[in-house]
């Protein structure tokens, strides 16, 4: 038994297939199918059942199988020890990020990063999060960093792993303070008829404008933009009112110096923020360092 022959079977799970396997690991499908065969003869366990729909665990496979994806993440797990004691770790870790996230805890995650690992060149993109997903399984981005909604999409595509940052933001009606908006505790979606808006430019704040239409009957967007700073500085001058996520206006100068108000919405299902966490692809170049920088996010 070796950790090659584990990986395998790990493949072979994970596709329901010898040949996916074989392509994915970039090996014959012979050299798959004999290795797993020899394991199989040496613990005296068949893993696998083989047919034409494809090839799924034993009964007893299912257990032996769940041991081998434990010791693999160990194994995973020993690696990267291993990579942070040697500091090994070395390339270009590129990161495509929201603008909400690359505004608040993204920051203080790279200084903190780039003080222990000074080798590493960090490069930073914004991007929507449909776009980021689709850099992360390109591999033109190593590590995305999203918010994961109804907008956004049906589920992530295989082989992208989510880490959850167990953050659940809300959405907030940012006013002028001598808005009479401003005097509210919190609003209704109904309390913003009829007032001009600025908006972000993505497809999940397009799906939020539509909500806004179908309450109101209407909405008076001035301008869209995908600067954050540019909406809370027209907020601020009077242009008119917009909606952000509660977590791009935490310790905000806007807010904090009273220029802007933020007001809860209250009354609307809909978690605006999403779920919000990184992502990298298991089969990515530098998936390793993307984990590792995962380490440093503090929400």
């Amino acid at each position: 038994m070796n950790i090659e022959q584990l990986e395998y079977v790990k493949e072979v799970f994970e596709t329901n297939s010898m040949s996916l396997a074989a392509q994915n690991l970039h090996v014959s499908q012979s050299a798959i199918s004999q290795s797993i065969s020899l394991l199989e003869k040496e613990i005296g366990i068949p893993l696998f059942k083989r047919s034409r729909s494809g090839t799924v665990p034993t009964e007893d496979g299912i257990t032996i199988i769940r041991k081998v994806l434990e010791i693999l993440m160990k194994v995973d797990e020993i690696k990267d020890e291993v990579q942070a004691i040697t500091s090994v770790y070395k390339g270009e870790l590129i990161i495509a990020t929201i603008p909400s996230l690359s505004m608040t805890f993204l920051p203080k995650a790279l200084a903190r990063f780039k003080k222990d690992y000074p080798q590493i060149k960090v490069m930073v993109v914004e991007l929507e999060s449909r776009i980021v997903i689709d850099r992360i399984v390109h591999d033109k981005a190593h590590l995305g960093l999203i918010s994961l909604s109804q907008y956004t999409s049906d589920g992530l595509p295989e082989p992208i792993a989510f880490h959850s940052f167990q953050y659940k933001g809300e959405l907030q009606a940012i006013v002028p303070r001598d808005s009479v908006l401003a005097l509210n505790k919190e609003l209704m979606l109904k309390d913003l008829a009829n007032h001009a808006f600025i908006m972000s430019a993505s497809s999940f704040w397009d799906g939020v404008t539509e909500d806004i239409k179908q309450v109101c009957g209407g909405i008076n967007v001035i301008f869209t933009t995908t600067n954050p700073e540019v909406i809370k500085r027209s907020v601020a001058e009077g242009l008119g009112i917009s909606l952000m996520s509660s977590l791009m206006l935490r310790d905000d100068p806007y807010v904090e110096s009273g220029r802007i108000v933020a007001v809860p919405l209250a009354g609307y299902r809909l978690d605006a923020s999403g779920t919000f966490g990184g992502i990298y692809s298991k089969k990515g170049s530098q998936q390793r360092l993307a984990r590792k920088f995962l380490d440093y996010i503090e929400v």
